[in-house]
């Protein structure tokens, strides 16, 4: 979102933000997933920028970090779970493809009506990341 908000600001075509066109850098992504995976007594081993059906995503592997412990199947008492998973960003919005960025632009994000003026724009005026975007399990 601040990525979005500066491309606003600098009048660039952050059009193309809103159509899933562009690649957020510096996101913060291995901080997040290595917090998620933490909060699940697990630790990140790799996360990767994918494309899934067409949409940006993250790859996260992980592996836990306690062992299966008592299992019914002998041998495995002191193994740990490993386990991958694929969240991917998908554009809520639809605006007119010919829209100038520069100017006012009227967006419908399901059915939720945000227009964004860059001539006079301000950061705090964006809307909620989930009014803008879905994040979701692909894989």
């Amino acid at each position: 979102m601040d990525q979005l908000g500066g491309a606003i600001g600098q009048g660039g075509n952050w059009l193309d933000w809103l159509d899933g066109d562009l690649e957020p850098t510096g996101t913060g992504t291995l901080a997040a997933a290595q917090e998620l995976a933490a909060q699940n007594d697990s630790s990140l081993q790799d996360v990767q920028q994918v494309v899934n059906n067409g949409y940006l995503g993250y790859r996260a592997d992980i592996q836990t970090n306690y062992t299966v412990g008592d299992s019914i199947i002998p041998g495995t008492e002191g193994m740990q779970a490993t386990a991958h998973a694929i969240a991917v960003i998908q554009p809520r919005c639809d605006f007119d493809l010919n829209a100038d960025p520069e100017k006012l632009v009227e967006l419908n994000c399901d059915g939720e009506p945000v227009n964004i003026d860059p001539e006079d724009f301000d950061p705090g005026d964006l809307p909620d990341a989930s009014v803008l975007f879905s994040v979701h399990l692909a894989e």
